[in-house]
This record gives structure tokens, sequence and C-alpha cells, in this order.
């Protein structure tokens, strides 16, 4: 649960604050008309997100417990842990522009009168941030299917990315009240280094499916085995599991694979933002 809360929550405030910087930026232009664009782009992006990732689910569900279903949940870790580095650092270092960056291309969209420049401005903000969403919610999904009760876990994931999604739109609208002004640094810098740690945590499981397959044999000795003392399908192991990549019984590749990780992205994220600093 406490994963899909934080994507969630990430990925809706960065979408939301798109969306609100244009409506904002509209509204101060008397051009409230186009709102209906914007929301029209907006909902054919989540449409489409929403399609597409309920098929995929339900499509590779029907291989459940085959070779195919551990390839497609593999490439599902490998694909999401690398969103979740790309999109930290690029929110990082185009967040100070952002706002410069959309209202500059809303302005063409206007003067042009291409009305759906808007609507396709909307949609590629929302869709990419849907896409990814959505990447990092099957990842989850898939992860909690090994556990026990799935049923009752993959449930509090999905109620996760709700009450997620509701405290970011609850923010999106105190950003359109307040324009431009709300300072996220802060919020963006401390998910981002949260969100190194879920990655951390899918490459780990990645490492895992590739050595059960047999297609990595380095590295598979066991370091330890605290399943008695703390297991994966607890619901406290669970919960650390899905936060900082917690194995009850890790190899030696996945603990080596995780901790190096950690250490260059978390390092290189907190000297970006101490060099930015800096420059400012």
């Amino acid at each position: 649960m406490i994963p899909t809360f934080v994507i969630f929550l990430r990925e809706g405030i960065e979408a939301s604050m798109i969306v609100a910087i244009l409506l904002a930026y509209l509204k101060r232009l008397g051009q409230t008309r186009h709102f209906r664009d914007v929301f029209l782009g907006v909902a054919a992006a989540l449409g489409l997100t929403v399609i597409g990732g309920v098929g995929a689910y339900f499509a590779i569900s029907q291989y459940s417990g085959s070779r195919v279903q551990t390839y497609f949940e593999t490439s599902t870790y490998l694909v999401a842990a690398g969103f979740l580095t790309a999109m930290t650092f690029w929110m990082h270092k185009h967040a100070r522009t952002l706002a410069k960056e959309l209202q500059a291309r809303s302005e063409l969209a206007l003067t042009t009168g291409n009305r759906w420049g808007l609507g396709l401005l909307a949609f590629q903000a929302v869709g990419r941030e849907g896409l990814e969403t959505m990447v990092f919610t099957l990842a989850i999904l898939f992860a909690n299917s090994h556990q026990a009760a799935a049923p009752v876990h993959g449930g509090l994931v999905l109620w996760g990315g709700v009450l997620g999604l509701v405290v970011a739109l609850a923010l999106a609208a105190a950003m359109y009240r307040l324009g431009t002004k709300v300072n996220l640094k802060v919020f963006f810098r401390t998910l981002g280094i949260a969100l190194m740690f879920f990655a951390a945590g899918l490459l780990a499981d990645a490492i895992q499916n590739l050595q059960q397959l047999g297609w990595i044999t380095t590295g598979s000795h066991v370091l330890w085995n605290t399943s008695g003392f703390m297991s994966e399908s607890s619901n406290i192991g669970d919960i650390f599991h899905s936060l900082l990549g917690y194995a009850d019984q890790p190899t030696v590749l996945q603990s080596l694979v995780w901790l190096t990780y950690v250490v260059i992205s978390v390092g290189a994220f907190v000297m970006l933002g101490r060099r930015s600093a800096a420059t400012r």
C-alpha cells in the first residue's frame, strides 16, 4: 500500500502540477474557454492509461505461474526501475524552468490559433506520468503476487494508489488557487530519495527472477535466512520489502546490486541537489 501511495502521490502531483500551471496561466490571460481543451487532453490520457494497464494485467495473468509471467515480471521490474531513476533526475533538473516552458508552449498554441495544441500538451504531460504509474503499479502487483494472501495485498496496493491520487488532486487544487507560487523542491527531493530505494528493491527482484530462471548463475549463494524472524510474506516484511527492498533470503548478487544502486543513485541525487543550491 505504501509504495503505490507514494508513487501515485508523486506522479499525481507532477501531472497535476503541469495541469494546474496550464490552467492558472490561461486564467491569467482570460482564456478560460480553453479549459475544456486541457481537460479533454487529460481525460484522453487517463482513459488510455487505465485501458492499457488493465489490459496488460489481465493479459499476463493468463500465464500465472508460468515462465512467461516471470519474463514479463522481470522486464517490468527493470523498466520501472529505469523510469523511477530517469524521472527523478529529470524533475530535479527541470523543476525550476518547468512553468516557463509550459507557458511558452501554451502561448505558442494560443497565438497560432491551434486550440488542440493545449489539449495535446496536457495529453503528453498526463500520459507520460500515467504510463510511468502504470508500469510501477504492474511491477508492485506482480511483486506482491508472490506473497501469502496475495488478493489482500493486491487490494491494499490499489487502495494505496487511490489514496495517493486523492491527496495529489487535493494538492493540485491548492496549487491552482495559488498559481505557480508553490515551492515543491523539498517534496520532490524527499520523495526522490525514497523512490531510489523502491527502484533498488525492483532491481533486486529482477535479479532474483533471473537467477531462478537460470539466466544468471553468478552470486547465487544465499547470504542469510531471516524468514523465521521476519518473512517477506508477513505484513511487516512486505512493508520493508516494498520500502527498502528487504529480502529474507537474499543472494550475494541481489545484495550487491541493491547496495551499488542505492550508493550511486542516492549519492548522485544528493550531490546534484547541493550543486544546484551552490550555483543559485
